[in-house]
């Protein structure tokens, strides 16, 4: 006896795996079939991956220095938004740095952007703007940049 009610409650937890998974979010035909990306968008092999270091502030630290999320939301409003409307992605990270000489590491706080880019001369000035702008903003003296060629597709 109690083997058909094990052999039950398998077959009912295997019965609802075989239910189709709901669509995807951001799916426009739920209906289709078609697994090759978004045609409007074929793979480029020119791309570039562009990666952008934000420090928002010492760790352990007074928080005077730190930059709140607020004024991180403003800056990627105004500064990075516009220039990179297609999308870009925001990544939290921690970071060191030890100047050189400084017997401690500063421990900071770090966002960091990465775009996907065809590396033109307009985006190689909307990222060097957003660097800019940043420095301006909070007396930075850098803001690290990454490039490196990647082959995407969507």
């Amino acid at each position: 006896m109690p083997s058909r009610f094990l052999f039950a409650a398998l077959f009912l937890a295997l019965a609802g795996c075989a239910s189709a998974p709901p669509a995807a979010v951001h799916t426009k035909d739920p209906a289709s079939s078609s697994l090759h990306g978004d045609p409007t968008r074929p793979a480029q092999a020119q791309w570039l991956r562009t990666e952008l270091y934000f420090s928002l502030g010492t760790l352990g630290g007074s928080g005077a220095d730190v930059i709140s999320p607020q004024r991180w939301t403003e800056f990627l409003d105004k500064e990075v938004t516009p220039r990179f409307p297609d999308g870009f992605s925001v990544l939290e990270a921690y970071g060191q740095w030890r100047d050189h000489g400084a017997p401690e590491p500063e421990r900071l706080s770090t966002k960091v952007i990465v775009i996907l880019h065809e590396g033109n001369a307009q985006h190689e000035q909307d990222i060097e703007a957003i660097r800019l702008a940043w420095k301006r903003i909070t007396g930075d003296l850098s803001v690290l940049r990454l490039s490196q060629p990647a082959q995407v597709s969507f």
